[in-house]
């Protein structure tokens, strides 16, 4: 492998383990917020205390979540100046602006405000712990829009001029950074797929305390963090696919070669079909067998079922016209599964929270008395124990799916770009630092692969304590100077005033 190949690799191994987290930072957050609204809204004389424990545990899992995340984000910013130097000199002063707000944002705003909402729970007046919590998910939402701005002019480069003497890319306009039509579409389809991460971790850990905790208060709170869980990961699934229908089309505008190279189209074809399934023998790039679904290409792409979709070959053409002799497709075979590995993924996360949904609202489809009749106890329990293991399974891999799903979209997206780093702009093979060897580059590759394993045993080693500790206890809401001290209250004996001194302190 060369050094542009090498450095792709490098950069992928930091961004997808990077991307695990902030999904999950982005939806526990609001989960977080919205659990603690609902705590400070109940009244005091019903004790709906679950939904302040439930908080505390979703924030806890939150603030484990994000410290792994900001040490990942500082990694994949020390690759990207390690490996993309040349890129970065190019590129820099349009992706700089972008970079110091979210730096603010998470590092200063975000983890400030985590870290009062943590330790300010029994100090600050209610109201104002609270905003703690929602200042941080609205937070980690401007964050995410800021950062997936750069992306986009890396895919749709707008608001720049070129220096006529260095060649490099100048920012025009801030505002019109963020609002590039890419960005205004790819921030919803990212925030609903965090939303999903996020939904299914609560919901594993619902259905984890549901199949091994005795009924009892916890019980019911446990049942109420799944079904939370279940709601937002199916809110989610739906908000995927339908912003993820507007993203398709306006990638298709201006990258009409990503959606070619999704269903493998050589040829421009109108009414183009979709293959839900597709087989190419080794070596030939073209699918010689294929389950379609007629125009839904087409639809997907432009919104008509019969309307054109330009081929692979003809757009091949057109950009070595363009922009001069070159081979400007991506990797054909890495597009067409990772977009229905996606899609099909996603649905399957949705399709678990909606069965559980279904079962948990219905609790029982077949009467007591008729489980439990003699003739059908060998059924009965074999049953209980092939949805025990399913309920297992769905419990170890629902939280992976979501996850799974993000990052076959990621990689679909920057290999649909290929070999642009900047699409029509600045290629990936210019980008990389000079200077660097593969010999380096392995060896970086093996050390942030090193460090991520374990940052991924420490990370699920945490997750694992707080999920089996069970719901956290709410904190005594007196201050620690308002509580009595031992001996001390409505009918203790006052000490003697000379006992009040420095040193009976």
């Amino acid at each position: 492998m060369d050094v542009e190949a090498l450095s792709r690799m490098q950069f992928a191994v930091t961004t997808i383990y990077h991307y695990f987290f902030v999904p999950l930072s982005i939806s526990l957050a609001l989960l977080t917020a919205l659990l603690q609204t609902a705590h400070h809204r109940a009244h005091p004389r019903t004790g709906e205390e679950r939904w302040g424990r439930l908080s505390l545990l979703t924030g806890k899992i939150l603030m484990i979540t994000f410290a792994v995340g900001v040490v990942t984000g500082l990694v994949q910013e020390f690759q990207f100046g390690l490996s993309w130097s040349a890129f970065a000199r190019f590129y820099g002063d349009v992706f700089g602006p972008t970079l110091a707000v979210e730096g603010m944002l998470a590092f200063f705003l975000e983890a400030t405000f985590l870290g009062l909402w943590w330790f300010g729970r029994d100090r600050l007046p209610a109201r104002v712990h609270l905003a703690t919590i929602w200042i941080v998910a609205v937070g980690t939402t401007i964050s995410a829009f800021v950062i997936l701005s750069a992306n986009s002019f890396m895919q749709n480069p707008v608001a720049y001029t070129l220096d006529p003497e260095t060649g490099r890319a100048r920012l025009g306009s801030f505002a019109d950074l963020l609002l590039n039509e890419v960005n205004l579409a790819a921030f919803p389809h990212t925030m609903s797929g965090a939303l999903m991460a996020g939904g299914a971790l609560v919901l594993a850990v619902g259905l984890h305390h549901l199949r091994r905790s005795p009924a009892g208060t916890d019980r019911d709170a446990f049942r109420s963090l799944a079904r939370l869980g279940a709601w937002t990961t199916l809110v989610g699934g739906a908000g995927t696919a339908i912003t993820g229908d507007v993203l398709g089309k306006v990638i298709t505008a201006v990258q009409p070669m990503k959606m070619a190279a999704a269903e493998a189209l050589y040829s421009t074809t109108g009414s183009a079909p979709f293959s839900l399934f597709a087989y190419a023998p080794p070596g030939q790039a073209k699918p010689t067998w294929a389950v379609e679904i007629p125009g839904l290409l087409s639809f997907l792409a432009t919104g008509s079922f019969t309307a054109p979709v330009q081929g692979l070959a003809d757009l091949q053409s057109s950009y070595e016209q363009r922009y001069g002799p070159g081979n400007y497709m991506p990797w054909v075979p890495v597009q067409f599964w990772t977009f229905r590995l996606m899609i099909g993924v996603g649905m399957l996360a949705a399709a678990i929270a909606l069965v559980f949904l279904v079962v948990s609202y219905r609790r029982r489809w077949v009467p007591a008395r008729v489980l439990a009749h003699p003739a059908l106890s060998p059924v009965t329990e074999r049953g209980r124990r092939i949805l025990g293991r399913a309920a297992f399974l769905g419990v170890v891999l629902l939280p992976g799916l979501p996850l799974a799903a993000n990052s076959l979209g990621w990689i679909f997206s920057e290999n649909g770009r290929q070999p642009w780093l900047v699409f029509g702009l600045f290629r990936t093979a210019e980008g990389v630092s000079p200077g660097t060897t593969a010999g380096e580059l392995v060896v970086s590759i093996l050390g942030f692969t090193l460090l991520y394993g374990i940052l991924a045993v420490v990370w699920l080693r945490l997750l694992t304590h707080l999920v089996r500790a069970g719901l956290p206890e709410l904190p005594d809401p007196r201050r620690d100077d308002d509580a009595p001290g031992p001996g001390t209250g409505s009918s203790a004996t006052p000490a003697p005033a000379a006992a009040v001194g420095p040193l009976s302190y």
